[in-house]
């Protein structure tokens, strides 16, 4: 089965055609990243981290809470959060809207997993002098044969745990290696004033 079957895509708005101003009457939106889609996988996110945005008159297309979203770029697909509910985003994502006989986040693993897919979209990019995936690929895509929607949002749920026991792990290690690196620093701070006052 086709991926438009049941799959509304939308692309992101050509950021060279945003016009800016500086009007202060004019809405302030900020742009979505592939830092912002990583962070969804994971549901582990940086606070302190500052979009780039663009205050503009202009309509442009926004991002809403449930909706997945692929990048043209990355191949990667998340559902968005909430939190960047009113994020413009640009031609390099695309928005995927399935209809109720696909569940987002199974929708998620089968373009980020699915090995027929992942087969589908490199053949697309063979010959290519720009690696970059497009629309037109995302359209042409053939979905297996989807489980039972229950089974779909069991399978979601698992493959989002996952990511996000992983992305804990990975932390939690790379804080243990800085942890060690302190403590060998200052030991060797230590016998560097150990050494000064024994001379």
């Amino acid at each position: 089965m086709k991926l438009t079957k049941i799959v509304k895509l939308n692309v992101g708005s050509p950021q060279f055609r945003i016009n800016a101003t500086n009007d202060q009457q004019a809405q302030v939106y900020p742009f979505y990243s592939q830092v912002d889609l990583e962070e969804e996988l994971t549901g582990i996110y940086d606070n302190m981290a500052k979009n780039k945005q663009i205050r503009t008159h202009d309509e442009v297309n926004l991002l809403h809470g449930g909706e997945v979203i692929f990048n043209l770029v990355s191949g990667r697909a998340a559902v968005v959060s909430t939190r960047h509910d009113g994020y413009i985003y640009t031609q390099n994502f695309v928005v995927l809207n399935p209809t109720s006989q696909l569940n987002s986040q199974y929708l998620v693993y089968l373009l980020n997993e699915n090995h027929g897919i992942q087969h589908q979209l490199q053949v697309g990019l063979q010959g290519s002098m720009v690696l970059k995936y497009t629309v037109r690929q995302l359209r042409e895509l053939r979905l297996p044969q989807l489980p039972e929607y229950r089974q779909q949002v069991i399978i979601g749920q698992i493959y989002f745990k996952q990511l996000r026991l992983q992305a804990l792990q990975i932390r939690r290690a790379n804080n243990e290696t800085l942890l060690k690196f302190a403590k060998l620093a200052e030991v060797s701070s230590d016998e560097k004033k150990h050494d000064r006052i024994g001379f």
